[in-house]
């Protein structure tokens, strides 16, 4: 016998009911009958998925997995067939927002904009560490758009095949815990040079950033002790434990324990930029979905209160102008 999606909604049936009587009942099915049902699956499925006693079914371990996987699957399956109506029924005409992105700040604020201006319509996410996948996965027609950075004067991907827009441009602050001695000093910028004898963190990534850093930390006369190249949240928390202090984009959001500095002479900076395809079936719709993104990287600049006050005196960063 295959296994079948009847097959799942049975089993989770019964761990809901609690009893096979109960499950028979709530199915409009005897209660021999289904328990005959259930010894299919089993056989099926290789092994007892309830412990059966006068108190009533409980989930072995086989049937716990099983739950798991079908309390995953059943939900999905009734998302697509109701997708599917939908779209068989007119549907098609529906936005439709399938975004790349490269784990950068601004992806979470465009889609909430996507999603409020577009109640309607479909928004998707999909992230990478690297732009080159994003972009070859936009140019091949599997993602719409890409949102992603390059360091300084890095160029963009596929420049030959995609249209790119650049979005904003900030400068790389430094992130401290708020005890550090730096964090509390009045002068808000900070000399690349006092940080010397720290260990640092970042997230990984393509292009030119790491030997960017590197260089700029040779020019202020010292080589980084250790870099420690991680994902966000753990690199938050080396940097709330003291392990080490971060290098951010001034956008980072305002969080507990925390401080951002910006480094005198902005020796690092990072470029966001929103691309596509031209020929692709979502280019006439880019124009709109660049506003959102701009919207989305100028309401990041006002909530961090040291990046503000730092842009009146360097207007060449923040959100770039309309197009």
């Amino acid at each position: 016998m295959d296994l079948e999606l009847r097959h799942l909604r049975t089993v989770l049936a019964i761990a809901e009911a609690g009893s096979l009587t109960k499950a028979a009942a709530g199915l409009g099915l005897a209660q021999p009958a289904l328990s005959t049902q259930l010894k299919r699956i089993e056989r099926t499925l290789g092994g007892p998925l309830f412990e059966r006693d006068r108190h009533g079914a409980r989930p072995t371990p086989l049937g716990e997995l099983v739950l798991s996987r079908a309390r995953v699957l059943l939900p999905a399956v009734q998302g697509l067939q109701e997708e599917a109506v939908r779209f068989a029924n007119g549907g098609a005409d529906l936005p439709r927002f399938r975004l790349g992105g490269t784990h950068g700040p601004l992806l979470g604020g465009l889609v909430d904009r996507l999603a409020a201006a577009q109640p309607t319509g479909a928004v998707t996410t999909y992230t990478s560490w690297s732009m080159q996948e994003i972009t070859g996965m936009v140019a091949d027609g599997r993602l719409d758009y890409a949102l992603i950075g390059v360091c300084g004067d890095g160029q963009a991907p596929d420049a030959d095949r995609m249209a790119w827009y650049i979005v904003g441009t900030d400068p790389v602050f430094v992130l401290l815990p708020e005890d550090h001695p730096l964090a509390a000093r009045p002068e808000p910028e900070l000399e690349l040079a006092e940080l010397a004898g720290e260990c640092w963190t970042n997230v990984p990534g393509e292009g030119c950033f790491a030997d960017c850093f590197t260089a700029a930390c040779a020019r202020a006369g010292f080589t980084p002790r250790s870099i420690y190249e991680t994902d966000v949240a753990s690199s938050v928390h080396l940097v709330q434990v003291g392990r080490a202090v971060g290098l951010c984009r001034a956008t980072f959001p305002p969080t507990p324990g925390l401080v951002t500095r910006p480094l005198a002479g902005a020796p690092l900076s990072w470029r966001h930029l929103f691309g596509w395809y031209p020929g692709s079936p979502a280019a006439p719709g880019a124009a709109a979905v660049v506003a959102h993104a701009r919207a989305a990287h100028a309401e990041a600049t006002r909530r961090s209160e040291t990046y503000t006050g730092w842009l009146a005196a360097h207007p060449e960063f923040g959100t770039a102008p309309r197009p």
